[in-house]
């Protein structure tokens, strides 16, 4: 007998996934904009100093939560039953967006902020900071939108096979 899945059971996997996985690069993201908003008042060489520290890693970690996270939306959106997919297609495209904007402003800028030398900080330091700082501000209000909206979907479906259930045993 063949192995089977059935798509339930993909959609209850996809389901979890997605919310762990968005939940965390959500959170992540919200970490660095709270880290970010408390350096607005340092001067260029500190800001520098911590942008590195930042750069050591931060970019590893997004693309750990946030490229499987698209997959499991997507895996998601595929599988979930007709009238269930608005939320998680939703989802689905603002964290393309995210993506978008993260290739388009956010990496760009810190290819260059990783060659910056932190005793002498380039003129423009400041305009840098503040493009990539508001990127990376609605970026993470975007993907906070998808991940409520990945939420609202797993309490909606559980309320509505709640009273489905409780329906059908009357």
């Amino acid at each position: 007998m063949p192995f089977t899945v059935e798509r339930s059971s993909i959609n209850q996997f996809a389901r979890l996934a997605s919310l762990l996985l968005v939940g965390t690069f959500t959170g992540f993201l919200l970490t660095v904009l709270v880290l970010e908003l408390s350096m607005r008042g340092a001067d260029g060489p500190t800001y520098v100093t911590v942008r590195h520290i930042e750069l050591n890693s931060m970019d590893r970690l997004a693309s750990a939560t946030l490229l499987p996270a698209l997959v499991v939306t997507a895996v998601l959106a595929a599988t979930a039953l007709r009238g269930h997919r608005l939320f998680p297609i939703v989802a689905l495209t603002l964290l393309i967006g995210v993506l978008i904007l993260t290739l388009t402003v956010n990496l760009p800028i810190n290819a260059d902020q990783r060659d910056w030398v932190s005793t002498v900080p380039p003129v423009d330091w400041a305009d840098v900071r503040d493009r990539w700082q508001l990127a990376h501000a609605i970026r993470t209000c975007t993907a906070a939108i998808a991940f409520i909206l990945l939420a609202t979907a797993a309490v909606l479906r559980r309320t509505a096979g709640s009273a489905s259930r409780q329906g059908s045993a009357v």
